[in-house]
């Protein structure tokens, strides 16, 4: 089915990931009439839509970088559109794009990281290790930079720090001498070959457990082609800012990279900053935000069982208590 063909069953079935404690942990700030949110990374707008209609009375504003990720919610939020404003974009440019809209505050920010189930589904964008598809991994088409491009072009030793600060990837000289050596027989043009080469140079101990060998490889690739811990980096400030007080933000993250710079931001933001001497911490000193869920809540079993795709999402929320000093 192609984007033009109206939503997929997918889109209408999917359950997002560890939806009942987003909707407990957002609509309590959602109830009044004009309360907006906003979803930085739309997908399919599966959270967006609960949240909305659990909230009658709020509006979101739905970021997504994939323009056909953002074709598809629109057509999915029709019913509310009168609620609904979309805009294409990475969300760390979440400041512009409330500076646009004239909307200096809002009342939650949720932040759903990692890949959308309708780049997972598109086989042809090369996201996925277990189908051959091109080595493309954008997130959007506007962008030059490629899986191509990085396995094909990077040298070794830059090619070694991408799967190893990225993906965490023990093996990472061996697979980057491996890729280097391959590609001077021919450049890397789909997913297949790319896997079997650094599969190869995986030792066989090792290929028998922690999952699919491409798996930490592919997680590299990903996030160095789309620059998304970056947009990561910039965009948490930036949501703590947006939100008025008694705003909430949060985020679901898939991989311990994401998780530990969810954790450090809004730990230091729940955190006064007077010296722990003093009798009494200033007001100025006082922390922004009160953490809402203890360390990282995972998905229960049950929702693991059902919904596979959630068994690596960690959750981690907060709300504002008083304006920055």
């Amino acid at each position: 089915m192609s984007s033009s063909d109206g939503p997929g069953p997918d889109d209408r079935t999917h359950v997002p990931v560890m939806q009942r404690r987003v909707l407990e942990l957002l609509t309590p700030v959602l109830g009044t009439e004009g309360a907006v949110f906003v979803d930085g990374t739309l997908g399919l707008a599966g959270h967006t839509l609960a949240l909305l209609t659990a909230c009658p009375g709020s509006r979101v504003i739905g970021l997504d970088r994939d323009p056909e990720a953002l074709a598809r919610a629109e057509r999915r939020l029709a019913p509310v559109a009168d609620r609904v404003t979309l805009v294409e974009a990475v969300y760390d440019e979440l400041p512009e794009v409330l500076d646009r809209l004239g909307q200096p505050r809002v009342q939650a920010v949720l932040l759903d990281l990692g890949l959308s189930s309708l780049q997972i589904d598109s086989t042809e964008r090369g996201f996925a290790y277990a189908v051959d598809a091109p080595l493309d991994m954008r997130m959007d088409g506007h962008q030059p930079l490629t899986a191509a491009t990085v396995v094909n072009t990077y040298p070794a030793g830059e090619l070694a720090r991408v799967l190893r600060t990225y993906g965490e990837e023990r093996f990472a000289d061996r697979i980057a001498r491996a890729i280097v050596a391959e590609r001077e027989v021919a450049p890397f043009t789909t997913s297949a070959r790319l896997v079997e080469t650094l599969t190869r140079a995986i030792p066989a101990a090792a290929r028998r457990t922690g999952g699919h060998p491409a798996k930490r490889t592919f997680q590299a690739l990903r996030i160095e082609v789309n620059h998304e811990l970056a947009a990561l980096e910039r965009v948490l400030p930036a949501a703590v800012d947006a939100l008025a007080v008694g705003g909430r933000i949060a985020v679901l993250a898939y991989h311990s990279l994401e998780d530990r710079m969810v954790k450090r931001v809004l730990a230091a933001a729940s955190t006064d900053t007077a010296p722990p001497h003093l009798p009494v911490v200033p007001e100025s000193m006082r922390a922004e935000l009160r953490l809402l869920t203890r360390g990282a809540e995972k998905a229960d079993a049950q929702e693991i069982q059902e919904n596979p795709r959630s068994s690596s999402a960690r959750l981690r929320a907060a709300e504002r208590i008083k304006e920055a000093a």
